[in-house]
């Protein structure tokens, strides 16, 4: 079992850390540009070229049934949940099977109307309240495959 980041605009990655420090996880950061991370045996920082879905494309390429993914970007949820890993929001919203069809229709939807002006979009605020709520995805998420 190994934890994928999508790591750019990741606002839990010492959470994760946290995680797979308690299981002894491998954990995958991946990102486009340099971050500043704890030294830890369990990290591989990956840096990947410059492009709209390099990161995406690294995780999704190597993600597995027996992984995790963390990610906010819903056509990279799906693409992980399509290779059978677990995957969890950064505000500890677990994506499935059962969530993701919608997932993808709302995001379509907002970027419709972003496009023609009717909204500006909006993205909630990062509460602490998120960090604990994924704290508790990710142990799930962990007992879960461990119960495989």
């Amino acid at each position: 079992m190994q934890i994928y980041v999508d790591a750019d605009a990741c606002p839990v990655k010492a959470e994760v850390l946290r995680v797979a420090e308690r299981h002894g996880l491998k954990v995958h950061m991946v990102s486009n540009s340099w971050m500043r991370l704890d030294a830890s045996p369990l990290v591989s920082r990956v840096l990947v070229a410059e492009g709209p879905d390099a990161a995406d494309d690294w995780i999704a390429e190597r993600v597995t049934a027996d992984d995790i993914a963390v990610t906010a970007d819903i056509p990279l949820a799906a693409r992980c949940l399509k290779a059978g890993a677990k995957v969890v929001g950064p505000t500890g919203k677990p994506f499935n099977e059962a969530s993701i069809g919608m997932a993808l229709a709302m995001r379509g939807l907002q970027s419709h109307l972003r496009e023609t002006g009717e909204s500006r979009g909006f993205n909630p605020e990062f509460m602490p309240k998120d960090r604990s709520r994924f704290l508790e995805a990710m142990e799930q998420a962990v007992q879960a495959i461990k119960r495989k």
